[in-house]
């Protein structure tokens, strides 16, 4: 999955596909004739609302599929800006460097597929060196171990 594009209508068709939904359910619990549903797999976008639905009745979060992309691509704001945030926002105040399993797993993928070099990844996504080299040591191991015993 890349995180910079994202197609929205065209991942809730992999997943309706993935686990086999039959049409008549999903037009029954999102209230709408397979001619939208059918529309909305063509669409890069659709409302929260909608995607809220679509969440449920897959039971996936594709609203993760966004903080993924906040995570690699949204540039880090400045400390002045962060601290009044805190102070007047009645909005909960997310940590930008939380890095999920699959992002560790996307980033050392991207490496051992030759997609990307690891001087790329710590440019391109301003992920500490440290901590790129960390997570090899860490996960690369486990991954390797993992398409061993699969092949």
């Amino acid at each position: 999955m890349l995180y910079k594009q994202i197609h929205i209508g065209e991942c809730i068709e992999e997943k309706v596909k993935q686990e086999n939904i039959e049409m008549d359910r999903l037009m029954r619990f999102l209230d709408v004739s397979e001619e939208e549903i059918l529309k909305m797999y063509k669409e890069p976008e659709i409302t929260t609302h909608m995607l809220l639905k679509w969440s449920k009745v897959l039971e996936y979060d594709f609203f993760r599929i966004y903080s993924q992309h906040l995570i690699l691509y949204a540039p880090p704001k400045c400390r002045d800006s962060e601290h009044k945030i805190k102070h007047s926002s009645l909005l909960p105040v997310f940590r930008k460097n939380i890095y999920t399993k699959e992002i560790i797993e996307f980033m050392i993928e991207m490496v051992n597929e030759g997609k990307k070099t690891r001087a790329q990844i710590i440019e391109e996504y301003k992920i500490p060196k440290t901590t790129l080299y960390k997570w090899f040591e860490k996960y690369n191991k486990q991954a390797l171990i993992n398409t061993r015993t699969k092949g």
